[in-house]
């Protein structure tokens, strides 16, 4: 890390930039910010680390004040969220319409510095079945080299929490010299912006909120799982090419799942590093892993239906796949490991994962390895009053996907109850995705410009399961 001091937080360094999408279909005039913040600030002799930000200039003639786009996570880059697709540039020129945009990448991640990548892997024998002690085993074993190797290099893992990076944002809004900002999340980037509003609402002007995480909602329900299998079970049973096909998906995905707990499977797949045809042994947390981990995502659910039907018929090519590449896996950001450690959960809801957990298809898989990959990491805790509900009458518009396993609509409707100012739009078709419909575009628009918000439902079209691979 640069050695910095005291003295210099709050500098702002400001460059022109030419932001530009990956297939280089655009490219826009901005300016690259970095701003100096202190590390931890509970800690009075905290080193200072550099945040960085793009702007993206408004096209309006008179502007709204600006908007700073959180991505989610934790982990994830807004800048790159820019530069990665071409296809969202309607989103952001809907934003850009009515204020300047701002695209942050949180401390740790991204163009700010220290970027704490691990350089660890999740490395782990493909030629038998590996249980999940010690799948946890491994992440823990990863974490902890990752814990002593950016300790070593003078970081505070520490200062890695959801509220100082709500603390940032405010710092943000004083270097540029605003009077106030609005603020946009989705996924972790919503529980972000919640701590940012119990945090700094005196100096927002508004809240886009969308694919909502509450303070308390980092670990997911497995009965939200549950539901959320049985809402694709009744699209699919109504699909012209697949409600014949599979009329009870919960039942066929139990049957797979009692085949492979009985007996696990082995399947000859490539090893993602050596590129060899090799043999994988899967078992049954195997399965329930690979169908957790990306669900509520559209190209993990488009492809589910498929995958389970050519499983039932004992073609277990795509769990292989799935089981090949957990265990080779890189372990990811220290950040975001820190981060949603310390959002952590309460007692009463972890209490009630654990007690869900028993009786639903996928048990807890969608939480793993956390929490329990947290005492790796020193078990950082934000405290009880970080997950109360928050209470603002910040004027919020919030948005949920109606196909979202992972921020489903109860977490949104929980969180509403704490604004007196709020608005909803369910978006069907949408899983956990940028909500990219020309009418919720221009609702976004309104809300930002202070008109009223007509609709409450819209519609995502090109939604589509895959079809089965025998057709």
């Amino acid at each position: 890390m640069a050695t910095t001091t005291k003295s210099q937080v709050g500098e702002l360094t400001r460059w022109p930039y030419v932001l530009k999408t990956r297939d280089n279909k655009y490219r826009i005039d901005a300016e690259l910010c970095r701003l100096l913040v202190p590390e931890n600030r509970h800690d009075p002799n905290s080193q200072v680390i550099e945040i960085a930000f793009v702007r993206l200039p408004s096209t309006a003639p008179d502007p709204e004040p600006p908007i700073v786009e959180l991505a989610g996570g934790p982990g994830g880059s807004a800048i790159s969220s820019f530069t990665n697709w071409s296809e969202e540039m309607p989103w952001w020129d809907a934003l850009r319409s009515v204020c300047d945009v701002i695209l942050l990448d949180q401390r740790g991640v991204g163009l700010s510095n220290p970027r704490l990548d691990s350089v660890e892997r999740v490395n782990l024998p493909l030629d038998r079945v590996v249980t999940r002690e010690e799948y946890l085993e491994a992440y823990r074993e990863a974490s902890r080299k990752t814990v002593v190797y950016w300790t070593e290099r003078g970081v505070d893992l520490r200062g890695y929490t959801t509220a100082e990076s709500a603390d940032d944002i405010d710092a943000i809004r004083q270097a540029l010299g605003l009077e106030k900002i609005s603020i946009i999340g989705a996924s972790y980037g919503s529980h972000l912006s919640l701590s940012t509003v119990k945090r700094h609402t005196p100096r927002l002007h508004k809240a886009i909120i969308y694919l909502v995480e509450g303070p308390d909602d980092t670990h997911k329900l497995p009965s939200n799982i549950e539901k959320h299998l049985r809402d694709v079970a009744a699209l699919l049973k109504k699909d012209p090419v697949w409600g014949a096909r599979i009329p009870d998906l919960i039942g066929l995905m139990r049957q797979v799942l009692d085949r492979v707990a009985q007996e696990p499977v082995t399947v000859e797949v490539e090893d993602p590093e050596s590129k060899e045809l090799v043999k994988v042994v899967c078992s049954h947390f195997d399965l329930q892993a690979a169908t957790a981990g990306p669900l509520g995502y559209d190209d993990h659910l488009k492809e589910l239906p498929a995958a389970y039907l050519a499983m039932s018929e004992g073609d277990f090519s795509w769990l292989g796949k799935k089981a090949a590449e957990d265990r080779r896996s890189w372990l990811g950001s220290a950040m975001s490991y820190y981060m949603d450690c310390a959002s952590g959960g309460t007692p009463e809801r972890l209490a009630q994962i654990e007690r869900e957990a028993k009786d639903t298809l996928l048990g807890d898989a969608i939480n793993f390895p956390y929490p329990a990959v947290c005492d790796a990491w020193g078990n950082p805790d934000a405290g009880e009053e970080f997950r109360k509900p928050v209470v603002s009458d910040l004027p919020t518009l919030f948005m949920t996907g109606e196909l979202d396993a992972r921020t489903p609509l109860s977490n949104a409707e929980a969180v509403m109850r704490g604004f007196s100012n709020a608005h909803h739009i369910l978006i069907h078709g949408m899983g956990h995705d940028t909500p990219n419909v020309p009418e919720v575009r221009q609702a976004v628009v309104d809300f930002l410009r202070g008109e009223p918000v007509t609709i409450t439902e819209a519609t995502k079209t090109g939604f589509n399961f895959d079809p089965p691979a025998s057709d």
